[in-house]
């Protein structure tokens, strides 16, 4: 795996934070963050597939897979960051 893939999905990962960060300054049930996250993720990995030639997965069902985990990754983070506290 090269850098530029790891850095495709860290790009994932952060943007799902992002949105994240964004539905808690709505009026949104802030328990559906990781739904969002996830399907936000999901879309990305499999943009990532067609848009990235680097990116960690060959096929369609694997970028879904990779793009899904990472947007749980970024909530994930934020939960495990809140606990430390």
């Amino acid at each position: 795996m090269h850098l530029t893939s790891i850095t495709g999905v860290a790009a994932i990962t952060a943007l799902c934070y992002l949105l994240g960060e964004a539905v808690k300054l709505t009026r949104l049930d802030g328990r559906a963050i990781p739904a969002l996250c996830g399907a936000l993720g999901l879309l990305l990995g499999v943009a990532g597939l067609y848009l990235m030639p680097d990116f960690p997965a060959s096929d369609l069902l694997t970028a879904a897979a990779v793009g899904t985990v990472s947007g749980l990754a970024a909530t994930g983070g934020h939960e495990a960051l809140k606990a430390l506290k």
